[in-house]
């Protein structure tokens, strides 16, 4: 029986608060320890970034959602998104009963990545990624988080938004389903419901005519990335609502599900 495939992006107030830390850990790891899904996590942070830099006198510049990287920067960014964020979310899995291994793109040359913008810094656009390491550790039933840093052959260090991070991961590991579990319900409409189902059309439209901007847009267009990648299908689902792990893998209506 081929496995199931999924990848789940985690990110904003999730990672933040202990609580939900752990009852994510928990729903997630009872997926995973399902023989027929393999599961990885990747994982962003942003906002213990902002605080750990502003608790040092680090002011963050973003430009079109993106945060400038200078070499201090990408120092921060090691600590912080390789660092505390993966080690307190795999403990939090730990606690949760599976076996997870904090890695980073850094790792084996899971993801390589090239300068987006020399004006951004240290910020990279992933261009491989090379899942084999992924494949390795889920075929022996552990549990890969991913932090969203990535590398190169020269031995260079970018800072990668998770979301492209995800796709990135999502698409070398022949996922099924790409799961973005976020801090909002879903994609909002121009009446401000809830679209259950998009299209990438339908997305791209979201985007063109302003109605998807900021974290919503950068998430679609990841979300379209991934399905152009070969992704079956991606979710855009509220973390925050409690049993969400177990109500995306039985097809039930949460958040809203992209289509090619």
């Amino acid at each position: 029986m081929t496995p199931r495939k999924l990848l789940i992006k985690l990110g904003g107030t999730l990672l933040d608060a202990p609580d939900s830390r752990l009852r994510l850990a928990r729903e997630i790891a009872t997926a995973a320890a399902q023989p027929e899904i393999r599961i990885v996590v990747v994982h962003g942070g942003g906002k213990q970034m902002t605080r750990f830099l502003a608790e040092r006198g680090v002011e963050s510049r973003f430009v079109n959602g993106l945060r400038v990287t200078t070499p201090e920067i990408i120092d921060a960014v090691l600590k912080v998104f390789a660092g505390s964020v993966n080690a307190e979310l795999v403990s939090a899995f730990r606690a949760a009963g599976a076996r997870p291994v904090g890695l980073s793109g850094l790792d084996a040359g899971l993801v390589d990545a090239e300068l987006l913008n020399p004006d951004l810094g240290q910020v990279g656009k992933p261009v491989r990624s090379d899942a084999r390491l992924l494949d390795l550790l889920t075929g022996a039933s552990y549990l890969p988080v991913v932090a969203c840093v990535a590398g190169d052959a020269l031995g260079n260090v970018y800072n990668v938004n998770a979301d492209q991070m995800a796709v990135a991961c999502a698409a070398s590991f022949s996922a099924e389903s790409l799961l973005f579990l976020t801090d909002v319900e879903g994609v909002r409409d121009k009446d401000g419901a809830i679209c259950p189902t998009l299209t990438c059309d339908q997305a791209r439209k979201l985007v063109q005519e302003g109605i998807a901007t900021g974290g919503m847009q950068a998430k679609l267009e990841a979300a379209i990335d991934a399905l152009q990648k070969g992704v079956h299908q991606v979710l855009i689902a509220p973390g925050a609502l409690a049993g969400v792990v177990g109500k995306l893998l039985a097809n039930e209506t949460v958040g809203t599900r992209l289509v090619p």
